[in-house]
């Protein structure tokens, strides 16, 4: 009666030894490291550089636990984060061997201390939150004017390419006036074939026919359920270049998610150098090609008097130059840039451009051949012409190295932007905060004793209320601890304090069910079934009232996780996760301990489960 079949025994003991296994990595901890990358194709990551940053090490005696080439990275572990930041900074300044600029970069970074052959069957430990690791809070503000403005510089741009390929010929230059777009035109066949055209090329635009006699224009206007698209689409691009941008950076589960309609929350748990991320999040730095206006560029120089149609901007090196405002190329065609070295061993920037924009560069550089072009780097603090070199002949094939940059170290960081694609429109920051490291260890110090204080609370009271039958509620609490850490290490979550409250009140939750169990077998008991008996009824009746209050409340936990976000999701997977893992282990874990103790003996004299009067009576 009180026996289970082979196979449920084997399940238990399986579900425990993988809950076991699952569970350790969290308990091997981090080490603080240095971690050494190539930041150009010309870096090399050998031997003799590993050799070098041991000498550099030893020569300032700084202690290591251990150094090694781990995939094409150079990875040095230390016993502290003092060691580490020291480490750091001296690297970093001898690899630049007195130039300024590094072929390498060097970063900080926490390293598991989980053994490969946990890490091979992808037993890792949970990531954990901003509140629990430190690390860095910003809140920004998308501009969304400058994001519509772009959508419609962007139009501008086509609608003039479009109209010079079909040969229709415009009045004067295309005009943005505030969220319109104005071509001018003297003949209406012209006007006629242009609406057209336009009406291909942008349907998401609104086109009006203005004005009469030599003043005919179109006039575009977002269509308002394109601009509602327009924001939604400026905030997602926004959210995932930063993703990109972060990713470059190597941190390790970050939280990029939208706050209201024009807002982003980022969270980067367990970055140590936040100075260094919020330069890489902030800055909007994309790039525009535009032909330097050469005729009139000494006259404005010299004179102040900028011509209609021109833009004077500084240069690198101190110097100014005139640039046309018509953008050629934007860095929205760009695929691919890496840092890199050009024939002179100075810091440059290479890209690789898609389709479209490397048939515009080639057509650029072969209808101007000896003119002068500006490769422009456009960002928050203002546009600056990082080169404008004079061009030499046709250049196809889509890759273009750009050279002018101050150091390696910026190289590195535009060829990050770049590549991480440009954001739709600038972002402000209106909230920025760090938590440090200690501040995380003793939430998680805190969190720990909580929980661990709650489990033994909750022991004591089983042990003495319902004597054997509570020691074995509390093994199966323990085992439900150990399956919820387990498959929250599994799926990878991100635990935070909200996600730890979880596992404290699962706990609390957790025993009802066996509470349900003991008084059920009790009342059993009372009624003069035999021990045998009063086991099975008191699971098998007990089992429908728990089903019907753990299904309620997982209801209210899926709820949570489909309407909350941050960390009352992470809340809600912790709630949902531990209502399943307390249902086994209450129901069939306890189920299968009893079955164990009791069920090889035919007749039970004495069932300690807290009822003094039945256990007198049956002795």
């Amino acid at each position: 009666m009180n026996k289970y079949p082979l196979w449920k025994n084997i399940l238990v003991i399986v579900a425990v030894l993988l809950g076991l296994l699952y569970t350790l990595p969290n308990f091997y901890g981090e080490t603080p490291a240095v971690q050494i990358s190539g930041a150009s194709t010309g870096a090399k990551i050998d031997q003799p550089l590993l050799t070098k940053v041991e000498g550099i090490l030893k020569k300032a005696n700084l202690a290591t636990t251990s150094l090694a080439l781990e995939k094409d990275n150079v990875v040095i572990k230390f016993a502290d984060t003092d060691g580490q930041i020291k480490a750091r900074d001296l690297i970093d300044k001898d690899l630049q061997e007195g130039t300024g600029r590094s072929p390498y970069t060097v970063a900080l970074n926490m390293i598991s201390n989980t053994p490969a052959w946990m890490q091979k069957i992808r037993a890792l430990p949970m990531y954990l939150g901003l509140d629990l690791r430190g690390g860095v809070h910003l809140l920004l503000q998308v501009d969304m004017k400058e994001a519509l403005e772009k959508k419609l510089e962007s139009l501008r741009i086509d609608v003039r390419r479009r109209l010079r390929e079909q040969s229709i010929y415009y009045s004067g230059q295309i005009q943005r006036q505030g969220e319109r777009l104005i071509v001018r035109f003297t003949d209406p066949a012209m006007r006629t074939k242009a609406v057209t055209e336009i009406e291909r090329l942008a349907p998401d635009y609104l086109l009006k026919q203005e004005g009469d006699g030599n003043d005919l224009r179109i006039v575009a206007t977002l269509r308002p359920e394109a601009e509602i698209k327009a924001r939604e689409d400026a905030i997602a691009r926004n959210i995932a270049t930063l993703h990109n941008r972060v990713n470059e950076l190597g941190t390790a589960e970050p939280i990029i998610q939208q706050q209201g309609q024009d807002r982003i929350v980022v969270e980067l748990p367990g970055v140590q150098d936040p100075a260094r991320v919020k330069e890489i999040i902030g800055r909007t730095a994309s790039l525009e090609v535009r032909m330097v206006d050469q005729d009139n560029e000494a006259a404005a120089i010299a004179s102040g008097d900028i011509p209609i149609g021109a833009e004077l901007l500084p240069e690198r090196g101190g110097r100014k130059v005139l640039v046309k405002k018509d953008v050629v190329l934007t860095g929205d065609s760009i695929t691919d840039a890496a840092a890199d070295f050009d024939q002179y061993g100075r810091p440059a920037v290479r890209i690789r451009l898609d389709g479209k924009g490397a048939t515009i560069f080639r057509d650029i550089t072969r209808e101007n051949v000896g003119k002068r072009m500006a490769i422009l780097l456009v960002e928050k603090s203002g546009t600056e012409s990082i080169t404008s070199p004079t061009i030499q002949e046709e250049i196809g094939g889509g890759n273009v190295q750009i050279t002018g940059m101050r150091d390696a170290r910026e190289s590195s960081d535009v060829a990050v932007l770049l590549g991480a694609g440009a954001l739709a429109a600038k972002m402000d920051f209106i909230e920025e905060r760090t938590v440090g490291p200690s501040l995380g260890a003793d939430n998680i110090a805190k969190g720990f004793h909580s929980t661990m204080w709650g489990f033994g609370l909750i022991a004591v009271f089983m042990i003495v209320y319902y004597m054997l039958f509570g020691l074995v509620s509390v093994l199966a609490l323990g085992a439900n601890l150990l399956f919820l850490v387990a498959l929250l290490s599994m799926i990878q979550t991100t635990l935070t304090l909200p996600g730890m409250a979880g596992i404290a009140l699962t706990l609390g939750m957790a025993i009802d069910a066996n509470v349900l169990i003991n008084e059920r077998i009790r009342e059993e008991l009372r009624n003069g079934v035999s021990p045998h008996a009063a086991i099975n009824a008191g699971y098998d009746r007990a089992f429908g009232t728990i089903l019907d209050s753990n299904v309620t409340t997982l209801i209210a936990g899926i709820a949570l996780f489909a309407f909350g976000s941050g960390p009352v999701r992470g809340f809600a997977v912790v709630l949902c996760l531990g209502i399943l893992t307390s249902m086994f282990s209450a129901i069939v874990v306890s189920r299968a301990l009893v079955n164990w103790i009791y069920g090889g003996k035919r007749k039970i004299e004495k069932l300690p489960i807290g009822n003094t009067s039945w256990e007198q009576k049956a002795a």
